[in-house]
């Protein structure tokens, strides 16, 4: 079995609590607040008004850019507002607030059960149906997944990189997905070959899965050109980069895109949502997110609909434990403490994981003792004792010279620090001064 081949950790799993717990659907809720800022890019823009009657499945906003993504209904009711609202860290962005009446759909989406397999359409057309349904990244980044179908000029896909890893620690959707929904992503990719014109897609799923492995190899020697990856277990192979090496060995360069080495990468939820668009006319308006924690009543796999309140699907999972420290949306390896749990689920959201007050209290940090431990569980080969105390001094050219932005945020330097030393908390506030400061250069070189 493969891995990639620089640095990572080997936290425990911790999938047990959530794992094989069957996709339940979430209630439908009585007010809804759709967030315009669901993915990477530019928010969209609205296309209803205050009292307007929507269905499910109509569009509220279109895409505001080339990147960036259009925004749907996830149900039926009546628009009461188009404002702002406040994230689970405190951020304001746009939304859009209604009451929600019902559950009546848009005629053109099929809601039957049946498995469409044949498609006939061309790649062009594959992609524009994508674009329309607002399918973004479900893996985390939330990238526009069209923008990725149509590499620049001089580029060209050769292989579709499948992420089934699910790498994150106690998260288990993904698994479930391919469990219960294997078939359908089966097609997904199919139809993101013929868009992309390649005849080749590895799936890359780690070990401690082996009932999917299974499953996917079963479906797999029924496709021509796809073929199941299993990989060793170790963090973070879902990251984009590290799956390209295990899975093809090839190392996508410092600054690059996975189209330089001929790959593009999508996450199963991803593939999933492209079947449902493309094959049944659906617009991405809901995702499978793991709820989870050692001392939660109810961990499981729930549908949720995009707009519904997280305290809702808490509730759902039996209530905040009494025992909670903190609740991280996402897993624990690269998520973030919430403060608000109000706030609506949307495409971002992929987890929400209950950590014990005993698990959630941070060591006192101490002096760096140059162990240089961070350095080899960096997986994309940097320095973050060095990158931790430029940020600190606010060094920010000396930053960008030693290349933080290719920094991932996996916190595997956190993870392994003897010290203790909040490495990742300084190297994301470096990265987000050294980004400020590209995007200003970029902007006056174009004037």
């Amino acid at each position: 079995m493969n891995t990639f081949r620089i640095g990572g950790v080997h936290p425990h799993d911790n999938k047990i609590y959530s794992a094989h717990q069957p996709i339940t659907e979430c209630p439908l809720p009585q007010k809804a607040v759709i967030p315009l800022v669901q993915h990477i890019g530019a928010p969209a823009q609205p296309v209803v008004e205050k009292g307007q009657k929507v269905k499910a499945g109509e569009l509220l906003a279109k895409a505001g850019g080339f990147v960036s993504a259009n925004i749907h209904s996830p149900f039926s009711g009546t628009i009461t507002k188009i404002d702002s609202t406040v994230d689970a860290w405190g951020m304001r962005m746009p939304a859009i607030f209604m009451d929600v009446e019902g559950n009546e759909w848009l005629e053109t989406i099929d809601r039957t059960p049946d498995v469409i397999r044949e498609f006939n359409l061309e790649p062009k057309q594959i992609i524009d149906r994508i674009a329309d349904a607002g399918i973004v990244g479900l893996g985390g980044a939330c990238f526009p997944t069209h923008v990725k179908l149509m590499p620049p000029p001089g580029k060209k896909a050769e292989v579709l990189i499948v992420n089934g890893v699910e790498c994150e620690p106690y998260l288990t959707c993904d698994h479930q997905l391919m469990l219960e929904h294997g078939e359908e992503i089966m097609i997904g990719i199919q139809l993101l070959m013929r868009a992309l014109g390649i005849q080749k897609a590895v799936i890359g799923i780690e070990k401690n899965k082996p009932d999917a492995i299974a499953r996917m190899q079963e479906l797999a020697s029924k496709t021509l050109g796809v073929e199941v990856r299993p990989l060793k277990l170790k963090y973070p192979q879902g990251g984009e980069k590290q799956l390209i090496d295990a899975c093809i060995r090839r190392q996508v360069p410092s600054g690059a895109l996975p189209i330089e080495v001929g790959a593009v990468v999508d996450n199963v939820a991803t593939i999933y949502a492209v079947y449902e668009a493309v094959q049944k006319r659906k617009p991405l308006i809901s995702r499978v997110m793991t709820v989870t924690g050692k001392s939660l009543a109810k961990p499981g796999n729930y549908l949720v609909r995009f707009g519904t309140p997280l305290s809702q699907v808490i509730e759902m999972a039996g209530g905040v434990p009494a025992d909670t420290g903190k609740i991280i949306g996402g897993g624990p390896m690269m998520g973030r403490a919430m403060n608000n749990i109000d706030m609506p689920a949307n495409k971002r959201t992929s987890g929400l994981l209950f950590l014990p007050e005993a698990e959630s209290r941070r060591t006192e940090p101490e002096n760096c003792i140059r162990c240089g431990k961070c350095v080899s569980a960096c997986p994309m080969g940097l320095e973050p004792y060095l990158l931790a105390k430029q940020a600190e001094l606010q060094m920010w050219d000396e930053m960008e010279q030693h290349d933080v932005m290719d920094c991932i945020d996996c916190g595997c330097c956190l993870f392994t620090c003897p010290s203790h030393r909040p490495l990742l908390d300084y190297i994301r506030m470096g990265k987000a001064q050294v980004g400020g400061i590209i995007r200003a250069r970029q902007a006056a070189q174009k004037k």
